[in-house]
């Protein structure tokens, strides 16, 4: 922007993001507060009255509980940082998936991976393959800068990402370190790449 230029006027009593931003948000806190207490008294009335708004714009908004608790799960998966750069890129992807298979191993990960997989349509599990890829790509980048080789972001979502999802969600014990480990090392195999 130039020096002479002047913003555009705003209108009177807007504010950034705007009604639709302050009321997801007065929601979404109500949602997390009301979690913590336990979720058998999590419902749409008692929501609307945590954030102040009516239950027919929770469902106008969000169509029911499900799509609401699934919309609140999402946004508490996206990453609020980068993966760590330790130097070396095996073990930048080892370090990333462990954190990120303690985390949704936890009671708290697995009530909302039941919660995005319970609500209709692709969009909610989509978004969280989206968080995955990103973060893999962020340590793809590290590796590049480095002179290393990054395995395809596709074959470590396929190879250990669902692996490991799929062990959370429906196998008694959730997979272990060698169980990532090797998984990594399956898909490096694979992919015919020299990682160190």
């Amino acid at each position: 922007m130039n020096e002479t230029s002047s913003p555009a006027p705003r209108a009177s009593g807007a504010r950034p993001g705007g009604r639709s931003a302050r009321v997801q948000a007065a929601v979404h806190q109500a949602v997390n507060e009301l979690q913590m207490s336990g979720r058998d008294d999590v419902t749409v009335p008692v929501i609307a009255a945590r954030a102040g708004v009516t239950p027919s714009t929770i469902y106008r908004r969000w169509g029911d509980l499900a799509q609401l608790l699934a919309d609140v799960a999402v946004s508490r998966m996206r990453p609020d940082t980068l993966p760590a750069d330790t130097g070396a890129y095996r073990n930048d992807l080892l370090t990333w998936l462990e954190q990120y298979r303690d985390e949704m191993s936890s009671e708290l990960g697995r009530s909302m991976l039941r919660d995005i997989l319970s609500a209709q349509g692709r969009d909610n599990p989509g978004r969280c393959v989206s968080f995955c890829a990103q973060q893999l790509e962020a340590i793809a980048a590290h590796a590049s800068a480095r002179g290393e080789q990054p395995l395809p972001t596709d074959a470590l979502l396929d190879g250990v990402v669902a692996p490991m999802i799929y062990r959370i969600l429906f196998a008694a014990d959730i997979p272990s370190t060698d169980d990532v480990t090797r998984w990594v090392d399956t898909v490096i195999e694979r992919q015919g790449v020299s990682v160190a």
